[in-house]
């Protein structure tokens, strides 16, 4: 009974220890840390018989041991209070570490930018807000209350003498509207397209001798995403094909993106592939009825037909055996009727 409290008390002090193990640790030769970077080398020799006896154990004290090192630095580093929590202020790295890819080059400038820079054109931060003196209030320059504002301001529109006076000039005005938002995607996409280094061709007149098929369907399926849906609502042709080529995707929103498959539970996967093979095992072929008849008549036909052609060249091949014997041609007498309707004209004399 002794021995067994003991061995508890012995084994509860030795899960207590690990618990509460000392923050100082000791090193033979110290790590080089980098706190920049969150970055602790061990320098040191492994013990190879525990590495060999005890891996998991050797290795998980050890880990424990540089991290605690790692965090007393970090400690002893300034810190300051930032929302009830407190921060330490880390050093710059001094460890350069690769990078993954390489450095992105510099984007290519837009046909507006190249413009802006030679005339001088700097931008200007727009305010959100501007004076009408229409409405005598403050708009927003953008936002749906810009819409909201233009609706009040414009409730009636002035037909021009050279338009038909029935022109419903609304209707006009938002159908400008969305090709100018067209137009401005267009060339959004355009500038994407040169930047990727992607062909797009000429858009307007097209002659056979210059573009290809895969150029012309290239060419119509950027102008359907540039509509305001991306051409969700453009109507495809019967046997229309996808775009297939470098980059195409990446101008043309909505074109080559897949959905990813959903998750399933390991009971819904298990139901949706007995269902699967259920529908599989259970299909039964689909048979042609008039079909399967109109070719078994006609198989019966050809038989028929290759029958009669068969004993045709075999009774021609018997009368040719016949004029070679004895009396060949005569007739043999007395196997005949005579018909009294029929009129006779009598034997003709030599």
């Amino acid at each position: 009974m002794n021995n067994i409290v003991e061995e508890v008390l012995e084994k509860t002090s030795r899960e207590t220890a690990e618990k509460n193990k000392s923050i100082t640790v000791e090193k033979h030769l110290d790590l080089e840390l980098d706190l920049g970077t969150l970055l602790a080398v061990d320098i040191n020799d492994l013990n190879e018989k525990e590495l060999r006896t005890k891996p998991q154990k050797y290795l998980q004290n050890l880990t424990r041991d540089n991290t605690q090192i790692l965090l007393n630095a970090i400690w002893e580093l300034p810190t300051e209070r930032v929302e009830e929590t407190i921060v330490a202020k880390l050093p710059k790295p001094t460890t350069r570490l690769p990078r993954s890819k390489c450095i992105p080059k510099p984007r290519a400038p837009t046909k507006w930018e190249k413009f802006a820079k030679e005339k001088g054109i700097q931008k200007k931060k727009k305010a959100n807000l501007s004076w009408d003196e229409q409405l005598q209030k403050w708009v927003p320059n953008y936002g749906y209350k810009r819409a909201a504002a233009e609706k009040e301001k414009d409730w009636v529109i002035e037909v021009p003498q050279n338009v038909d006076p029935n022109t419903d000039m609304f209707s006009t005005k938002t159908t400008a509207k969305t090709e100018r938002v067209a137009k401005n995607e267009l060339q959004r996409l355009r500038n994407i397209a040169k930047h990727k280094g992607v062909k797009v061709p000429r858009m307007g007149i097209t002659s056979s001798d210059k573009l290809s098929s895969n150029q012309l369907l290239t060419a119509s399926t950027i102008a359907k995403a540039s509509t305001a849906s991306l051409g969700k609502f453009q109507p495809k042709l019967p046997k229309e094909k996808e775009v297939r080529g470098k980059g195409i995707a990446e101008i043309t929103p909505g074109v080559g993106k897949k959905r990813k498959a959903q998750h399933l539970s390991p009971s819904a996967e298990k139901e949706k592939n007995l269902a699967t093979v259920t529908a599989l095992l259970n299909k039964r072929p689909t048979i042609d009825i008039e079909k399967a008849v109109n070719k078994q008549i006609f198989q019966e036909q050809t038989e028929n037909s290759e029958s009669n052609q068969g004993k045709k060249f075999k009774n021609k091949g018997n009368k040719k055996s016949n004029k070679k014997g004895k009396g060949a041609g005569k007739p043999a007498a007395g196997k005949g009727k005579r018909n009294p309707n029929k009129r006779t004209l009598g034997r003709k004399r030599r």
